[in-house]
């Protein structure tokens, strides 16, 4: 397999994941609304789920396929 294919199979694979998170959270926060909680709970829920989501989406929202564009050190 080339560099190239596994970048796009790395890419394919952390954009599936992040769909597949955001169904998740997506049907566990309608969950929450057929829950016999009061407010305050469903509240406190929705916020600790939603802060869980943002976190993992934007860590697998990184580009950790593309290449790492460094600069050898400077020689005195």
């Amino acid at each position: 397999m080339t560099r190239q294919n596994q970048r796009d199979c790395i890419r394919h694979h952390r954009e599936a994941l992040i769909k597949e998170l955001e169904n998740l959270y997506r049907k566990y926060l309608d969950l929450l609304t057929s829950l016999d909680l009061n407010e305050r709970d469903i509240a406190k829920l929705t916020q600790i789920m939603l802060l869980s989501r943002s976190e993992a989406i934007e860590v697998l929202s990184q580009k950790i396929e593309e290449p790492l564009i460094t600069s050898s050190p400077k020689q005195s």
